[in-house]
């Protein structure tokens, strides 16, 4: 399982931030590299009161993906 793992800030307030993510099943790390930058694009469309400040594509377990 791969997870897209960004940090989004409100647009009005940039010092409110949140980490939020995208988990794929079906792809590589290299995929998910190679394609975040679309995945954010699609994110950001839907919540235009965010700018995404960093991102980074990640290995996630279950077992982390259940806390």
């Amino acid at each position: 399982m791969i997870e897209l793992l960004f940090v989004a800030c409100l647009s009005t307030a940039p010092d409110e931030c949140r980490e939020r993510s995208l988990v794929f099943t079906d792809i590589s790390p290299m995929q998910c590299l190679m394609g975040a930058q679309p995945e954010l694009a699609k994110w950001s469309a839907g919540h235009p009161n965010f700018e995404i400040k960093s991102w980074r594509c990640r290995t996630v377990t279950f077992a982390e993906r259940e806390t």
